[in-house]
């Protein structure tokens, strides 16, 4: 099985000697290939958010309670279902599940393929430009002519044949360094969403992936439940990003979920005691500038998160309170995190209309244009809403502003929505996913990247930014001014 989750951290694959070797995975999406999304992605490491598959890590019990059914009569069937429609959906779910946790004997040759099948399918060579699919069948044809007599020679077979894509991120993950990867929770309950379409232009919030023994599926949520309402909150129209972060919530307390399992139901009201490992990324102060003239909202944001995005709002909502008219977002340091959190951040600052570019192979994003292997994932996603501030903003970035941060800075800039001050930033543009081999083990693997708006490529030439000293108010307003007259020109 495979797990997804979008990273936007240059940590998650190599980089320089004073970054962590193994940053927390971020998260992508489906490939739309279906023998990939048969094995085990746990992270797209750039991240976007929905898709993780069931995972096998161990996680404490914690008590939970169940409610009782809303209703002790069965739903009445949707328009769309009938009586023989139920069972067998009930019916495919079990045989697909039973299928994928079912435990298998793999072979040493059968995991080797199993990695060189990965990159067959899903591996984009954004650097070296020598990677075709014919030279990679011959080097499957010349690996597998003779026996891998043991499981320690089939991963350093594995190891050579990644070395050899001439692609820094793409590399192997030992079982150890997989399974602590795989712990990562994003929700905190022990659950992945993804938006799966219901066939007639809306959306539906599926539970995609679940962390066997953890607090949701102890609780009694089912892989394949429609998550309905979190909280009393509906949740129709929002994405799976915004409800992971309602799920969120200070550890130990209580979430309360509203699900519907099949087409027929039933509906429940299920109760999930939370167990949540990511901390506020999010610090911020008012400064007066100007002899007390003018009142400037700094806001420090660490990494990108499940949290960062909802945690930014409370920040600027309370700075604007305190009566902030101009903005600082400090992203210097920030190596950024999951690659959907940047995105949401980046949208709360666009107009409708504005463009971030990006390719997560089908993920739906909407500020960022990506550039993948195949023209069909190539995407421009729009901003949709109209922003949270209109003040002048000025993003700060040094040569540690990385990967889901450059997405933001870019996506700001590019739009005439902030001016950027500092140092250039590192320069990582590449979309990398994680996928567990039947073994315990695990590939990394670049499967995309991503452009500014302006189509400008990040990766290894970084951001230049407008400003190496901080500016003028007045500098930054007319600088903003002429960008958007140039802009609508």
């Amino acid at each position: 099985m495979r797990l997804l989750l979008p990273f936007s951290s240059p940590l998650s694959a190599t980089s320089p000697p004073s970054f962590p070797e193994h940053p927390p995975p971020s998260k992508i999406e489906y490939s739309g290939l279906a023998k990939i999304f048969k094995k085990t992605v746990i992270g797209t490491l750039t991240g976007a958010l929905s898709l993780t598959l069931v995972l096998s890590s161990p996680i404490p019990s914690v008590a939970a309670s169940i409610d009782p059914y809303l209703s002790m009569t069965p739903p009445s069937l949707s328009p769309d279902s009938s009586p023989e429609d139920c069972p067998n959906e009930e019916e495919a779910d079990t045989e697909v599940l039973e299928d994928d946790v079912r435990p298998q004997l793999v072979t040493n040759e059968g995991i080797v393929e199993e990695a060189w099948e990965i990159v067959n399918d899903s591996f984009l060579d954004a650097r070296s430009n020598r990677w075709t699919p014919e030279t990679w069948q011959k080097q499957k044809e010349e690996i597998l002519s003779s026996p891998i007599k043991s499981r320690s020679k089939a991963h350093e077979v594995i190891k050579k044949m990644l070395g050899s894509l001439g692609d820094q991120y793409t590399r192997f993950l030992s079982p150890d360094e997989f399974s602590r990867m795989s712990k990562y929770d994003i929700t905190g309950i022990g659950i992945n969403l993804r938006e799966v379409s219901d066939g007639g232009g809306n959306a539906k919030l599926k539970v995609l992936g679940i962390v066997l023994d953890g607090p949701a599926d102890i609780a009694g949520v089912k892989q394949g439940d429609e998550i309905l309402a979190v909280n009393g909150v509906d949740v129709s129209g929002k994405s799976s990003f915004e409800v992971s972060s309602l799920l969120q919530g200070p550890s130990k307390t209580f979430v309360v979920l509203k699900v519907k399992h099949g087409k027929c139901g039933p509906l429940r009201t299920i109760k999930v005691q939370r167990q949540v490992n990511a901390q506020t990324p999010v610090s911020y102060r008012l400064e007066k500038v100007d002899n007390g003239k003018i009142s400037v909202g700094y806001i420090r944001l660490k990494e990108f998160n499940a949290l960062a995005r909802k945690d930014l709002v409370i920040a600027m909502k309370r700075l604007q309170d305190k009566g902030a008219s101009y903005f600082v977002m400090d992203l210097r340091d920030n190596l950024g995190g999951l690659v959907q959190a940047g995105i949401e951040t980046a949208k709360l600052f666009l107009d409708e209309g504005d463009t971030i570019h990006i390719n997560l192979l089908e993920l739906l994003l909407y500020v960022i244009y990506t550039a993948g292997r195949d023209a069909e994932t190539q995407k421009t996603v729009v901003a949709d809403k109209k922003p949270l501030i209109n003040a002048p903003l000025i993003v700060m970035v040094n040569n540690r502003t990385a990967s889901a941060s450059e997405i933001v800075a870019s996506a700001l800039h590019d739009n005439c929505k902030a001016v950027l001050v500092g140092e250039r930033t590192y320069g990582k543009g590449l979309i990398q996913s994680v996928f567990e081999l039947r073994d315990g083990s695990g590939v990394v693997v670049t499967i995309g990247k991503y452009v500014t708006p302006n189509h400008i490529d990040i990766n290894g030439g970084g951001i230049e930014p407008d400003f190496r000293n901080l500016p003028a108010w007045d500098e930054v307003k007319e600088r903003l001014s002429k960008c958007n007259t140039l802009q609508q020109s």
